[in-house]
């Protein structure tokens, strides 16, 4: 036994078998050798003993002369293995294969031999059947229903092997996952055996990996037989690549069972299985684009005949060629093969690693073949799609604590600077949230550079809202906002819309709570959004247009020179740009750095006028209060500008202010009576420790009372004791409510209708000079005086003219054809047009429409009395007007001159030296690719009207300007005359003195308005001059308004009222029904709605406010016009050089926004203040004609800068300042 053990070494060392011997196969063997001297040690006598001992010491000399290398064998007979593991797969294999041709082969041979058969008994099956009616046939039913049963049990254990093994069901998945991972552990427990002998012995039950493999290939081959019980094809199924993989895997490891021994063979076809790697990933859901799904059948492909073609030289180079009696093998790792083989594929080849068997070599020749094609197409393939990956396609990551907002539309470098200048401004109030924009280009170089620049607060992700897996990368259903850019220079305007709305279609589909903020470049496509059920305005959602915006700016300029200016300097964050040198652009900059903000009121301003707390907060606070929100009984909120003295101010009210810092707002919140009334400097008003008792309503009252009159509480009587216990009666019945205050010459009856409302929480306000508001929402109670028509109303209330449209907002008159009001260059020049606006259109057939009807609107608003509208002349190319006169033609005095505004002949025609504005406008811009070349009429216009001269003699015929004259007053009198205040218009005959306003697409073009300023190109344009006189305006401007309402959804609210002249949402839905306003007749709510303010222009060259003019401060000004005539001024429109110690003939004016109170003041300043509506000036012009062409109307210049008449004939006159002072605030207080 000793003998053949050693013989066994010595044969294994001869014939160098393809594994070698282990440390673990040596102590296998001594064991053996020791089990067998024992045994023989026992049955023998003493002399047997010893050669029982030398027995034993023979193998243990054989084990320690022998070293451990591959061609130690562990069988102690010396034979090699290998071809019984590789015998059991070819036997499976084979013999399947033939089992499975045989009886294929035998049904088809039955089906051939029974097939004529078959045929007769199925005739004769037939006939028997319609022969015999009874019971003969029932045997061969039930037979039948036999086959069918059991035809049916086959198939349904069919189909459940089919869906165990599909990834349709969740068990199919979970089990073909189950299988993959698998396979990778045994492909894992390969690459651990591969350290080891290519055949070695190993017991299964010692052997830890033995044992794992064979669960696994247990597993497999269960669900070898799931698969091939759902096959329809036997035959293809027994030649998939799996189940090759399997039949050269599963049958070994259950021979290394039997034999006590492992050879590694063919187990690398494991690695084939990656091929399935993508198919695994779409099952989870993992993989979703094409591009992703290409790129990891690529790298499975690829990976997968890599590792195997290694595992394959690796079996060959370590076994030798079996012909040459395993003599020729090298030792090489799995490893070593895997580089051996990249090297080749790649063609590098550097020879140190190369094949020295005969079927290595082979194999690297045929490999190279295949390997060499699938590196060169498949490698640079992976690469372009991994360089193709979308940079910035991850998914976005909330962070705690901090709301984000999504952008997408139009994002371009100027787009995301401009929203993210205004965004980001220091000025507002910290702002936590992150924005988030998404776009379906990757952004140049320049725009991610601005996105480094502000990557704490930005990201940018590449997709498209249209696309649900983009909208849930970004996280759109936890997003604060979605905001949606709009291209302002795009060719087609309405394709942009369209735009758009798709894109507000898809979010609002996605996420239909999600807030919208949406730019639209048309008015009529606002009327699409209302089509979506999801879009709801009264939740935020909004669409700035910036056509009615853009034209309502530049009407509100024909009504006020320089208002554009004003309201875009408002709405946009600016900083603070200090300079010491006495020049216009000192003043200018200083107003610029003021905003709108919004701010709850503090208690201490309930049951005050809004004239007392807006004075209270101008000269005690530096702020300035222009409006309030107002809710209705119905919890229905508006904004309300200047309402007046009748309005009291009540808990919880919102106000609207003008201030340089949000910080400077919060000074209305914290403001306390006790603790804030002796306190001089502003900002040392803050929030104080306090506890502000609630007041009760009778102290409310006289607290008001005593304010108004001027007298302390104790000295005023206007509060009876009746009044007083009424008051104390109504508390304790309604000990919570808040109850307005109406006069305090009201009595009681007034406040015994009143019911107490409802407290409703306020909405949610956001960051940017908002806070959240207290407990309660404000109540405001304001007593109309037009909702009871006097009788000067009432004989207005005609019920068979319609005079305004169905809302009682805007001026209407029956539709007009064309023909009636176009005017030839003869009728025109008869016409003798004064105090008109001209408005000089570029356009043709072609062009896209611009929507003159928003700029017609806000000059035929209701606050108009029908004398005091502006004649509008349209000069331009009939084709285009008559495609805009569908929206033109319910509005009165409007006329049509066919023409071409770069024609002297027709700008004398419609007197354009005598107009209020000309208005230059073109529909031409977006059609030119050269941004520099896009404002090329409207330049040329504007120059061309500059250089006009005129003849003086024409004006004589001016007429004197009809100024405001407060309520009350008598336009009749004497003292209403031309002599006392009127404002007498300077003849002009230079055309550059005519007001003009010039529409801009590109903003550098803003240099080429005015040849005399020294702008320099690179300027922006809110620093130009032209932009500062008011004489130029960009559509660029209005950007900042995406912020703006963000931040403060009010905000655009309060821009539509003051520019728009009255547009509502529900007015917006009844254009979007009939595409025109609707005439109405006038009904006392409908004539209440004309009761609103207005803005104008205030003169100080004549008037009562004449002795402030000459040095006096703009402070007293201010609180002498609030507190007499409920005037609420908040800017200058200054001579350009007011400020030279020398005249100067320079006509230009620059805009001043909310000077300081200590502002001095010169004589030929313009004030733009907000008027009340004025119920009796229409009264004395009742006599004028509606005729638009009334040639009595016309010549008169009504001009937009309005003068108060003089008070000093006045007989009662008080003869000081004081006592003038103390008598108008009687007269407001008793009006």
């Amino acid at each position: 036994m000793a003998n053949g053990g050693g013989g066994g070494g010595s044969s294994g060392g001869g014939g160098g078998g393809g594994g070698g011997s282990s440390l673990r196969m040596s102590s296998n063997i001594h064991a053996n050798h020791l089990s067998l001297d024992a045994s023989s040690s026992s049955s023998s006598s003493s002399s047997s003993s010893s050669s029982s001992s030398s027995s034993v010491h023979e193998p243990k000399m054989d084990a320690l002369i022998i070293p451990v290398t591959m061609e130690v064998p562990c069988d102690s007979r010396g034979q090699r293995m290998w071809w019984a593991f590789l015998a059991s797969s070819m036997v499976t294999f084979f013999g399947g294969l033939f089992i499975i041709l045989l009886w294929r082969t035998l049904k088809y041979l039955w089906t051939v031999c029974c097939h004529c058969g078959g045929k007769t008994k199925e005739a004769q099956k037939i006939n028997n059947g319609s022969s015999q009616a009874d019971g003969t046939l029932k045997p061969v039913d039930e037979k039948e229903e036999t086959v069918a049963a059991e035809v049916g049990w086959m198939t349904s254990v069919k189909d459940w092997a089919g869906v165990m093994i599909s990834a349709q069901t969740l068990t199919g998945r979970v089990l073909v996952v189950l299988v993959f991972a698998l396979s990778i552990g045994a492909l894992v427990i390969y690459f651990i055996d591969s350290s080891n002998p290519i055949e070695s012995c190993q017991n299964f039950y010692k052997d830890f990996t033995l044992q794992i493999d064979m669960a696994f290939n247990v597993f497999f081959l269960l669900y070898f037989g799931l698969r091939f019980i759902a096959a329809n094809d036997k035959l293809w199924f027994w030649l998939e690549v799996n189940s090759v993989v399997d039949f050269f895997t599963v049958p070994p490891v259950f021979v290394s069972v039997y034999l006590n021994r492992s050879w590694l063979g063919l187990r690398f076809l494991r690695a084939l299985r990656l091929i399935q790697f993508s198919e695994i990933l779409q099952f989870l859901n993992i993989l979703k684009t094409s591009n992703s799904i290409k790129l990891v059948n690529l790298l499975s492909i690829f990976i997968s005949t890599w590792l195997t073609a290694a595992g394959f030289i690796h079996l060959v180079e370590n076994s030798g060629d079996p012909w040459e009696n395993f003599q020729n093998n090298q030792a090489l790792t799995y490893w070593e093969c895997v580089y051996l083989l990249m090297v080749t594929m790649s063609t590098v080849g550097y020879g140190d690693v190369y094949a020295k068997t005969t079927l290595g070599r082979l194999f690297m020749v045929f490999f190279i073949l295949g390997g060499l094609a699938m590196f060169a197409s498949y490698v640079p393939e992976i690469i372009e799609l991994i360089g193709n990956r979308k940079k910035y396609g991850g998914s976005y990551s909330a962070v705690s604590g901090r709301k984000h907002i999504v952008v997408c539309g139009h994002i371009t470098l100027e787009s995301v600077s401009n929203f993210l200048k205004d965004f980001l401004h220091k000025d507002r109030d910290d702002v936590n949230v992150e924005i988030v924009f998404l776009h379906n280009i990757s952004p140049n170089l320049e725009l991610e550079a601005l996105f480094k620049r502000h990557f704490t607060q930005v990201e940018f992700y590449q997709g498209s809202v249209l696309n649900p897996h983009d909208l849930a990368r970004v996280k759109i259903e936890s997003a604060d906002a979605c905001l949606i850019l709009a291209n302002k220079y795009c060719a087609d305007p309405d394709a942009e819309d369209a735009s758009n709305i798709m894109r507000v279609i898809s979010i609002k589909n996605y996420h239909p709570k999600i807030r919208i903020i949406t730019q639209m470049l048309q008015y009529h496509n606002k009327a699409h959004l209302l089509n979506i059920p999801s879009w709801n305005w009264k939740e935020g959602d909004d669409a700035i247009c910036l056509a009615e915006l853009k034209l309502g700016f530049i009407a509100q300029s024909c009504l006020a020179q320089g208002l554009s200016t004003m309201l875009a300097n408002l709405f946009s964050m600016r900083s603070f740009i200090k300079i010491e040198e006495d020049t216009w652009q000192k003043y200018y900059l200083e107003g610029v750095s003021n905003e709108m903000y919004t701010e709850y009121l503090s208690s201490a301003f309930v049951g005050l006028s809004f004239p007392t707390v807006c004075e209270l907060c101008f000269v005690k606070l530096k702020l300035l209060m222009i409006a309030i929100e107002y809710k209705s009984a119905n919890r229905e909120s508006r904004i309300l500008i200047n309402p007046g003295n009748h309005l009291k101010i009540q808990e919880g009210t919102l106000g609207f202010f003008i201030a340089s810092d949000a910080k400077e707002v919060k000074r209305a919140f914290f403001y306390c009576k006790a603790c804030h009334d002796d306190i001089t400097d502003p900002k040392r008003i803050k929030k104080c420790g306090c506890k502000r008792p609630k007041m009760s309503i009778y102290k409310r009252m006289r607290r008001a009372c005593c304010f108004d009159c001027g007298r302390s509480e104790r000295d005023c009587s206007c509060m009876s004791g009746r009044v007083r216990g009424n008051m104390d009666t109504l508390e304790r019945a309604f000990p919570l409510s808040s109850v307005s205050v109406n006069d305090c010459s009201t009595s009681f009856r007034a406040f015994e209708d009143e019911q107490p409302s409802t407290l409703s929480p306020k909405k949610k306000q956001r960051n940017g000079g908002m806070r959240n508001s207290p407990s309660s929402s404000p109540k405001l109670m304001r007593h109309d005086p037009l909702l009871i028509p006097g009788n000067d109303q009432i004989d207005n209330m005609d019920s068979n003219v319609k005079k305004y449209d169905s809302t009682g907002m805007f001026h209407w008159c029956a539709p007009k054809a064309i023909e009636k009001v176009i005017l030839t260059r003869s009728e025109a020049a008869m016409t003798v047009l004064s105090g008109h606006v001209v408005v000089c259109i570029f356009g043709d057939v072609s062009s896209a429409l611009i929507g003159l009807r928003n700029l017609v609107m806000p000059l035929r608003a209701s606050n108009f009395h029908y004398h005091e509208l502006k004649h509008i002349v349209f000069v331009g190319s009939i084709e285009y007007l008559k495609r805009e006169w569908e929206t033109l033609h319910n509005f009165p005095k409007v006329s049509i001159l066919p023409g071409t505004p770069l024609s002297r002949a027709d700008l004398r025609a419609v007197n354009i030296n005598l107009c209020d504005m000309c208005v230059i406008l073109s529909a031409n811009q977006n059609n030119i690719d050269d941004t520099s070349l896009q404002d090329k009429e409207c330049i040329l216009a504007s120059l061309n009207i500059k250089s006009m001269q005129f003849d003086d003699s024409i004006g004589v015929l001016q007429a004197n300007s009809q100024g405001f004259t407060p309520p009350g007053m008598d336009r009749s009198s004497p003292d209403n005359s031309p002599v006392h205040g009127m404002l007498r218009q300077p003849s002009i005959t230079t055309g550059v003195n005519i007001p003009i306003i010039t529409e801009l697409v590109n903003d550098t073009n803003v240099q080429f308005l005015d040849q005399d300023d020294d702008d320099d190109p690179d300027t922006e344009l809110y620093l130009t001059q032209p932009f500062a006189c008011g004489t130029a305006f960009a559509v660029s401007v209005l950007d900042s308004l995406m912020s703006a309402t963000y931040f403060n959804d009010n905000i655009l609210t309060l821009i539509r009222t003051l520019v728009t002249g009255g547009a509502t949402p529900e007015l917006e839905a009844l254009i979007a029904e009939e595409n025109a306003l609707r005439g109405g007749y006038s009904t006392p709510q409908t004539l209440a709605n004309r009761d609103r303010c207005r803005v104008a222009q205030l003169a100080l060259l004549d008037g009562p406010f004449a002795d402030l003019g000459d040095g006096g401060c703009y402070g007293d000004l201010f609180c002498k016009a609030l507190k007499t005539y409920n005037m609420l001024c908040f800017g200058i429109y200054r001579l350009r050089d007011a400020h030279l110690s020398t005249p100067s003939q320079c006509t230009k004016r620059y805009v001043i926004t909310n000077p300081p109170y200590e502002f001095e003041l010169v004589p030929t300043d313009l004030i733009f203040c907000l008027m009340q509506f004025d119920h009796n000036a229409g009264q004395s012009r009742a006599s004028l004609s509606h005729s638009s062409h009334s040639s009595q109307s016309s010549s008169k210049k009504s001009s937009s800068v309005h003068s108060i008449p003089s008070t000093a004939n006045r007989p009662n006159r008080p003869k000081s300042r004081e006592s003038r002072d103390k008598q108008n605030r009687k007269e407001m207080v008793y009006r």
